[in-house]
């Protein structure tokens, strides 16, 4: 079997700069203490709240995080974890239980919580939202994070906060925290990595200022070549990545901060599940934040932003393989524009409210033709734009301590959607058979008025606190949806386009749980019951007229249907003696298409983690035990945007260990073995490895997770 196939140029990276300051910088310093995470700005600083104190439980490597407030997950994205540490967004959110990663290739996957993908979970960088270009989703708004250049990660459970935009199944959000400089001075935190497969990340964070202004620069680099299945067989997979970040803040004094920044970044990365690759990943941003707390009186804080996001994505068949027959290449771009003001304010001393607006528009284009000079050459050729959107919003968010021990907290939210299909023709059939018909929804303008509100019940008790909240969330059919897919209908006009029949997904969900600290023990309990009214469905080889008028086609559709979904996540930490911790964690979820009387699609097996971690003076180790039940209940051909079902899949147990060292209290080193004996397995909601046809490359049902692999990750932190 051939893999040596050709790999383009490496673009001018910074990786030798990022390397050579690295390893310039282990020497004498003083290492930035990591300090627990702690709750939502808002709740937590202005809520007289009972916290239990911060677990003293934060392992070395991240396996298993907990929820560690209501219907909250926070994660360090700079410190290690297993399996392998993260090389972009959704790789670092997959230890989260309850929340999954559709294989692709060796990056770029998207992140599925609770069964839900894409749309269903919303992703905010720093405040931002960034939508990919491609089509296929090659380029999911996670392929666009570098974690390390982020300081918080957290993840908030189900439709129970709409200050940051509505969402179904959760909200993400990636944060930069900045410290104001109470000197001159500088800090510094750089982390390498490097792992089988040939894969290196390099990252540099450097900070420097004083009390009135500060300056702050943020380099990564990150490559691989293409990983082998438990089998030793490649898989089609090899990326490279880099990011460069650029940040000027004043802070006149401790409560007022306006900052400017600008990422400027690009990749390419191969892809085991389709017939193209992506050749190109380009990203530019500019955003203005300003924020001011502790105003006094009725106004307590403002914050307002403004951001500007571009993605220029280029996917062909020719630059990561060779044997195409007919070279192909697809340059879709789309420029996001947005911006939120917030204020909150406390009109009682046991009361805080929450008011704001935001809005988001963004124009999505494409052109198309081969990848190289010529005639047809796609660069040669003007896009042409097929979407455009817009979402304006205002909401408010009420939390109202009642006594010592209750909280009751509400929110609502309304939004006013609006799309447009800028496109003239739509292509029935695929490769030389495709043929351009009439778009019957050409020029069409949508516009839904959505609404999304929650209420929650929160009560501490000893040692923890325990909530039941009831939740709406109404979402509108994204382009995905809208434009890159047909209707119902065995007719090839009308049912050409779904923009005009699709209704918005309308979710109900009910959210209980706990939790729970006291002396060794750290606990946690998240359940929930969810109604989806016009739930949107993908489901790929529906069966249409030809596009020759005789026999059938197989097109890909988008239609509405009634779904239900019910589960949760539970887990624990305990450490019973001074060096030894164990940890376990537990998820699953169940989904039903109440339309066509059978399983809903796209839903992950039961899933638990078993953890052990011993540490003593410098050194520390751990191991994790990673089970995954059979999947029998599925829907084969339906899904979401993401992905459809295959069949079937047979459970499967992962074996990985790690283990730590801290040289002295300037530089940690890391290292482990993922998947120790080399199991061949494939996620159930992987995508298919049977469609891309790759030459050199065994094709298998799905894209097989790595095999054994090493890693080792050396990080400081100066200040």
């Amino acid at each position: 079997m051939n893999t040596n196939l050709p790999r383009s140029s490496p673009r001018p990276g910074t990786w030798r700069l990022q390397l050579a300051l690295l390893l310039s910088a282990l020497f004498p310093a003083t290492l930035s203490a990591q300090t627990p995470s702690t709750r939502h700005d808002a709740h937590a600083a202005h809520a007289s709240r009972q916290e239990p104190e911060p677990a003293s439980l934060a392992p070395i490597v991240i396996t298993t995080p907990a929820m560690d407030a209501p219907l909250e997950v926070h994660l360090d994205p700079k410190a290690p974890q297993q399996p392998l540490p993260a090389n972009d967004g959704a790789s670092l959110l997959k230890t989260i239980p309850g929340m999954n990663l559709i294989r692709k290739g060796g990056i770029d996957g998207d992140p599925v919580f609770r069964g839900m993908a894409a749309s269903r979970l919303n992703i905010l960088l720093d405040g931002e939202q960034i939508l990919g270009g491609c089509g296929g989703r090659m380029d999911p708004p996670t392929a666009y994070i570098f974690p390390d250049a982020y300081d918080r990660v957290t993840l908030l459970k189900g439709p129970q906060n709409i200050v940051h935009g509505p969402a179904s199944a959760g909200t993400v959000l990636f944060e930069r925290k900045h410290k104001r400089f109470s000197q001159p001075g500088w800090r510094l935190n750089a982390a390498l990595t490097g792992a089988s497969a040939g894969r290196t990340d390099s990252f540099i964070d450097l900070k420097g200022g004083n009390r009135a202004v500060y300056a702050e620069g943020i380099l990564t680099h990150a490559r691989s070549d293409d990983y082998k299945d438990g089998n030793g067989d490649a898989v089609h997979s090899r990326y490279e990545r880099q990011s460069a970040t650029a940040i000027l803040g004043l802070t006149p004094d401790d409560d007022t901060r306006i900052e400017l920044s600008a990422i400027r970044s690009d990749a390419e990365a191969a892809y085991a599940d389709r017939g193209m690759d992506g050749s190109r990943f380009h990203r530019e941003n500019q955003a203005l934040k300003f924020e001011k707390a502790q105003i006094g009186g009725l106004l307590d804080k403002v914050e307002a932003s403004a951001y500007y996001n571009y993605v220029d994505h280029v996917m062909d068949n020719e630059h990561l393989r060779r044997g195409a027959a007919m070279p192909m290449a697809s340059n879709p771009d789309r420029e996001t524009r947005g911006g939120r003001l917030a204020f909150t304010l406390t009109p009682r001393k046991n009361t805080v409210l929450i008011l704001g607006g935001d809005l988001q528009a963004n124009k999505h284009a494409a052109r198309s033709g081969t990848p190289r000079g010529g005639a047809d050459y796609y660069r040669a050729k003007a896009r042409t734009a097929d979407a455009r959107f817009e979402n304006r919003g205002l909401f408010s968010e009420l939390t109202w301590q009642i006594g010592e021990a209750h909280r009751l907290i509400g929110g609502l939210r309304v939004d006013r959607w609006q799309a447009t299909d800028k496109r003239q023709t739509v292509g029935i059939g695929s490769g030389m058979m495709t043929n351009d018909r009439p778009n019957p929804s050409a020029n069409q303008t949508r516009r839904e008025t959505l609404t999304s509100g929650f209420i929650r019940l929160e009560r501490d008790f000893t040692g923890g606190t325990a909530y039941i909240g009831l939740g709406r969330s109404e979402r509108a059919p994204d382009f995905w949806e809208l434009i890159g897919k047909e209707a119902a209908g065995r007719d090839n006009s009308a049912s050409l386009s779904a923009f005009a029949r699709l209704k918005p997904e309308k979710t109900s969900q009910i959210d209980a749980g706990a939790n729970f600290q006291s002396g060794s023990w750290q606990a946690f309990v998240s359940v929930f019951y969810n109604r989806i009214d016009d739930y949107i469905l993908i489901e790929s080889q529906y069966a249409k007229p030809a596009a020759m008028g005789t026999g059938t086609r197989a097109a890909t559709i988008a239609r509405n249907i009634g779904a239900t979904a019910w589960g949760g996540e539970a887990g624990f930490n305990y450490r019973f003696s001074p060096d030894w911790r164990s940890a376990a964690s537990l998820a699953y979820v169940h989904g039903e298409n109440n339309t066509d009387h059978h399983a809903l699609a796209q839903m992950p097996p039961l899933e638990g983690r078993l953890g052990l971690d011993w540490q003593r003076g410098p050194w520390s180790t751990g191991a994790l035990l990673r089970l995954v039940a059979a999947q029998n209940r599925h829907a084969v051909n339906q899904g979401n945007i993401v992905g459809q079902d295959l069949g079937k899949s047979g459970g499967f147990a992962v074996f990985s260990l790690n283990g730590a060292y801290r040289w002295n209290k300037d530089i940690q080193i890391n290292f482990g073995i993922d998947n120790l004996f080399d199991k061949t397995y494939a996620e159930f909601i992987s995508r298919s490895g049977e469609a891309s046809m790759i030459q050199g490359y065994e094709q298998t049902t799905r894209v097989n997770e790595p095999g054994r692999t090493l890693w080792i990750r050396a990080r400081i932190a100066l200040d």
